[in-house]
């Protein structure tokens, strides 16, 4: 179990999305939750995202190779780093240290990326657009961050992350239990002083354009959105647009997102949606008795890592968004669904009483179904 040590109050009023800071200490007698041989064994399998960057020219440039990967003996003991993303989805063991982090939204969440790096390695001076925390595992890591600014990407790519060099307002290293936290927008950059574990908890919201391009593409399937703009008046020139119509035009889109009817199952199914692949369970196909009795034999009902359940605050349905799809329940059986969105996983006795609600226990073999949920043995 993991516990932060951090005030969580102080820390969403004071610190959350407004500036970077360290907690040294975070999580006392900090235990990696996966050792190093156990990450580069996941970077080896197809379905895992990720990457090594080598450090080249004395830390003026990195090269990043994309996994899958083989073996590592090219990259020798020095200037190298492995991240692999999403380690909750394909390790369990991972899980604890995500719940750690629950006092945010689940709709935010993105991942738990974990790191090995060599004396020397890292991925070059970098600002983030999403909010990240990272806790120093085994060995220890230089960590500078800069202050919010205009900076110059390195080499003039513009769709490179990386930045030119900056001037650090923290400047520290991290000891195992250590965190440091950044909100978006922060240069950063971490050096490797030893052979080190970290964990990158990164916290995300959509763009305008991943909003858009949802709500676009909800309205093409629904086949909504059909209203076009009318005027009373026109312009005297031919080829002018007024401001006024200008504004009318886009005031279309402004009634959209005013319309909780047509936003809500665009925007739920958006935020349920993971970047990366999950691991789905080998479906249990199994009927309602069979589902009460193992639950008698002392089962659980357990959802796989990263899977999204979310409810939106008066929806104008009753219904959970899963993995980018949405599930009815019956308006009688909400407390329930507020448990299966709340929780990761339920015991035997509550989601016994669940079956007794028909909406949630085909809900419950649903899911079982599609491998978004397993029974597992209690603890």
């Amino acid at each position: 179990m993991y516990q932060l040590t951090i005030d969580k109050d102080k820390f969403l009023k004071e610190i959350w999305q407004q500036k970077p800071v360290i907690f040294r200490q975070a999580f006392k007698d900090f235990a990696d939750p996966i050792a190093a041989d156990e990450l580069a064994g996941l970077a080896c399998e197809e379905e895992v995202a990720s990457r090594v960057v080598v450090t080249q020219d004395k830390g003026k440039n990195w090269q990043v190779i994309n996994g899958p990967f083989e073996d590592y003996d090219q990259y020798g003991e020095e200037n190298w780093q492995l991240l692999v993303q999403a380690i909750n989805h394909w390790y369990p063991d991972c899980q604890p240290l995500v719940e750690a982090f629950r006092f945010l939204p689940d709709w935010r969440f993105d991942d738990l990326m974990a790191s090995f790096a060599t004396p020397g390695g890292g991925v070059g001076p970098h600002i983030d657009q999403y909010d990240v925390f990272i806790i120093q595992g085994e060995g220890r890591r230089r960590w500078t961050v800069g202050d919010i600014g205009s900076y110059q990407q390195r080499g003039g790519v513009t769709t490179s992350p990386l930045i030119e060099n900056f001037e650090p307002i923290i400047d520290e290293i991290l000891e195992p239990g250590d965190m440091l936290y950044i909100p978006p927008g922060f240069p950063h950059q971490g050096s490797t002083l030893t052979l080190a574990m970290s964990y990158s908890i990164g916290f995300r919201a959509p763009s305008q354009q991943e909003l858009l391009s949802s709500m676009a593409d909800y309205l093409i399937d629904c086949n909504q959105g059909q209203q076009r703009y009318t005027s009373t008046s026109e312009p005297s020139q031919p080829g002018m647009v007024p401001l006024a119509q200008q504004q009318g035009l886009m005031t279309l889109l402004t009634a959209l997102a005013q319309a909780p009817e047509t936003y809500q199952a665009m925007l739920g199914k958006l935020l349920s949606q993971n970047r990366f692949e999950l691991d789905i369970c080998e479906a249990e196909r199994i009927d309602a008795e069979e589902l009460q009795q193992a639950l008698q034999d002392g089962a659980v009902i357990s959802r796989i890592g990263g899977l999204k359940v979310l409810l939106l605050e008066n929806d104008a349905a009753d219904r959970l968004f899963i993995n980018g799809d949405s599930f009815d329940f019956a308006a009688e059986d909400r407390d329930y669904a507020e448990i299966l969105a709340n929780h990761t996983s339920i015991d035997s006795e509550i989601a016994l009483a669940m079956l007794q609600r028909n909406s949630i226990n085909a809900l419950l073999l649903k899911l079982l179904e599609l491998g978004y949920c397993y029974l597992a043995e209690a603890e």
